[in-house]
């Protein structure tokens, strides 16, 4: 499927790009969002900074089409496409009333007639997912009506991805007579017009979701993960990270999820062509964050009288997460976690330390699945959430995050994928130098040598 594990854009496919910016809905009262207000900020954005390609790129805009065959042939178009593709879409999910299936609604769309004049959501899905891994993106700035809304919410965020590499958010209908606002759009738009190259999807969705206000309300945030991610299987020889795991103990005595499932093995992928490049933090053992749910601020009320504590629910919860993932259940194990962060944000907020934890123990993840590039970009948004709290620089949860960050992007073996992420990580070593010195001049050594033109034999 067109699945980028990396999530940072169309990496694996070099040439320009090509944009699909649809803006789709109903005509009258059935329209629950304004959806062509996305389309002018993201069309002020610079092509290559939309597709992150420096060769340039084609926009092409769409905006209120009736009939879904059009909308068809220009995802073939896309599909066709052999650069990099980006699809944005906004507008509104509506169920057919015979299989229930999700659709985005067109201009003539009605609750009756949504199987005939809707584009079905698995037709996207079926047109990009012949595209290679690596050279897609989908970005949703979407409202779901009350036919769709429940299934969805059910679901989680994973309900839509099937097998793509989607970014954005899906919320509730507005209330009656009320119409919603494409934020999202304009908050992503925003952040690529003042960006001197596109950071990673990962964190650019981030900062936009929190830019938009969103996470603290029931809507769902998109995170590129989907439920058919297809991870590479974790070979047998342990990786340097796996060292601190076993033994690792939460609070009162309860043993935190790597503790319960023990260590992790994992071969990283080679290096790319040139000298390689070593960095570890200064601690010769380091042992990984805390995967523990940040401790509450308040005194824990006593158990009642006669009856025994009740353990630590998460602790079950993240026992069956690494299980999961030790096991190579690797989707199930994404899903659960991702689901929980879903929880942390709606009810503590994107900047909170529940969903930082979440954002973690997903990082720690993409690791024991053999992905250190999204592994690494997961740990450049907890830094970057982590420093936008405020939290000092020499803390040292921000030197973990960066740490573990530059350790796992060591072992992207993609050279165009470490290249997209080597300024990021530039940038925050630059402010979060670690104990260990020449941290930044490695960096920047390795990025020379991922830009130099690849060795042949």
């Amino acid at each position: 499927m067109g699945n980028d594990r990396s999530g940072t854009g169309a990496e694996t496919v070099s040439g320009p790009g090509y944009a699909l910016l649809l803006a789709a809905g109903p005509a009258g009262k059935q329209r629950l969002m304004d959806a062509a207000a996305a389309l002018p900020q993201l069309a002020a954005v610079p092509p290559a900074a939309l597709l992150g390609t420096p060769g340039g790129a084609s926009v092409v805009q769409l905006v209120d089409p009736a009939d879904p065959q059009t909308v068809l042939t220009h995802l073939r178009t896309a599909a066709a496409h052999p650069g990099p593709v980006l699809v944005h879409l906004a507008g509104q999910l509506t169920l057919d009333a015979k299989q229930r299936l999700p659709h985005l609604a067109l201009a003539r769309t009605t609750p009756r007639t949504a199987r005939y004049t809707a584009l079905p959501w698995h037709w996207l899905a079926a047109e990009l997912g012949r595209r290679p891994p690596g050279s897609t993106v989908v970005v949703a700035d979407l409202v779901a009506d009350e036919t769709a809304w429940p299934p969805l919410r059910a679901a989680g965020p994973s309900g839509l991805a099937a097998g793509l590499t989607l970014y954005g958010t899906v919320a509730p209908a507005p209330p009656k007579r009320g119409m919603a606002t494409p934020d999202y759009s304009r908050a992503f738009a925003g952040l690529l017009r003042g960006a001197a190259e596109r950071p990673p999807l990962a964190l650019l969705h981030q900062r936009a979701a929190l830019e938009a206000g969103l996470g603290s309300g029931p809507e769902l945030l998109l995170d590129g993960a989907g439920p058919d991610e297809a991870y590479p299987a974790p070979d047998a020889a342990p990786g340097p990270e796996a060292a601190g795991w076993a033994g690792q103990t939460g609070p009162a005595g309860v043993a935190g999820p790597a503790g319960a499932v023990g260590p992790v093995a994992v071969t990283p992928p080679r290096m790319p062509p040139g000298p390689p490049e070593s960095f570890l933090p200064a601690d010769p053992r380091p042992a990984p964050p805390s995967l523990r749910p940040p401790q509450p601020t308040h005194a824990p009320l006593p158990p009642p009288p006669r009856r025994a504590p009740v353990a630590d629910p998460l602790a079950a919860t993240h026992a069956a997460i690494f299980e999961a993932a030790n096991s190579g259940r690797h989707s199930e194990a994404a899903s659960m976690a991702a689901a929980w962060e879903q929880e942390a944000l709606r009810t503590a907020g994107p900047r909170s330390d529940e969903a930082i934890h979440w954002l973690e123990v997903r990082a720690d993840l993409s690791r024991i699945a053999g992905d250190p590039a999204r592994a690494c970009e997961l740990w450049l948004a907890v830094a970057d959430a982590r420093l936008g709290n405020g939290e000092p620089v020499g803390h040292p949860e921000v030197e973990g995050a960066v740490d573990r960050a530059h350790h796992q992007w060591q072992f992207v073996q993609d050279r165009a994928r470490a290249s997209a992420l080597a300024p990021l990580l530039m940038e925050l070593r630059s402010r979060v130098p670690g104990r260990r010195p020449g941290a930044l001049e490695a960096v920047r050594r390795r990025a020379e040598l991922l830009r130099a033109p690849a060795r042949t034999r």
